[in-house]
């Protein structure tokens, strides 16, 4: 029987905002947390073993936690395994990442936008049926920016802001000059220095993402699922309001994921 839990799956730290985002949309439902840090960065894998991947960490929040709802809160995930696991696992609902290019090419005042994403899903095919389906007749950049990626995972939280900036200045020399007046961020990680990333950029820069369509999405599918939203399980029994944060791999390679659970109010539970 399926729980009311809902799980935000991600290679890292990337999904986070997302879940801090779905929290506003579905309040009181108990919203856990999944990095598989043994596997990241997925944007230097292809598209074959992130599909392996994801499939075998769906498969231990399955067994385990046999959650209504899963957000797969990480493009590169979405574009190589979204319809493998929904296949796979009927019995849960399933949240994809798409990076917003439709509101960027429809908003795009120069007709040229930028895509900064890892660098596995800047050359996926997914991203050129986006493209092609809507935004025609613009000129798209496609930026792999995997340091920025990494910088976000490992960096972050201890950097200065100088270095912030720096990191994001970096990533975006690629289109400077181009004309680009829309930055897509089609990397969950890039949601953490967002701000920098429009600093960096310009004020002539708008910076889109999408966190709002994609837990508006969740919170539709988990609704509809007949799902409660008191904080307690399907099955009757209680639990904790407090979600908690869980990572793949090696205990030594957890560093700097404490920090992040705490600071979205997730308590670090260890080894998935």
């Amino acid at each position: 029987m399926p729980s009311n839990r809902v799980f935000v799956f991600d290679s890292g730290v990337g999904g986070l905002p997302y879940l801090e985002a779905l929290r506003l949309r579905i309040p009181g439902a108990p919203c856990h947390f999944a990095a598989d840090r043994e596997g990241f960065p997925y944007g230097r894998k292809t598209r074959e073993e992130v599909r392996a991947l994801v499939i075998d960490r769906v498969g231990r929040i399955a067994d385990r936690f046999s959650p209504r709802l899963i957000v797969l809160a990480c493009n590169t995930a979405s574009q190589a395994a979204l319809e493998a696991v929904r296949e796979r696992f009927p019995e849960i609902a399933f949240v994809g990442t798409v990076p917003a290019v439709k509101p960027a090419a429809q908003s795009s005042l120069t007709g040229t936008i930028a895509v900064l994403s890892t660098d596995r899903a800047a050359v996926d095919p997914y991203l050129d049926s986006l493209v092609d389906r809507w935004a025609r007749g613009i000129r798209v950049l496609r930026v792999g920016a995997q340091g920025l990626v990494e910088f976000v995972e490992r960096e972050y939280l201890d950097a200065s802001e100088e270095e912030r900036l720096a990191a994001c200045r970096s990533a975006l020399e690629p289109i400077r000059g181009e004309g680009a007046d829309r930055v897509v961020l089609a990397c969950t990680h890039f949601l953490h220095v967002a701000d920098y990333i429009a600093r960096a950029a310009g004020p002539e820069v708008r910076v889109v993402d999408s966190r709002a369509g994609v837990t508006r999405r969740a919170a539709e599918l988990y609704l509809e699922a007949g799902a409660s939203i008191d904080g307690a399980p399907a099955d009757g029994t209680s639990g904790p309001r407090r979600g908690g944060f869980y990572a793949t791999g090696d205990p030594g390679s957890w560093t700097g994921l404490k920090p992040f659970a705490e600071r979205y109010g997730l308590t670090f539970e260890g080894a998935l």
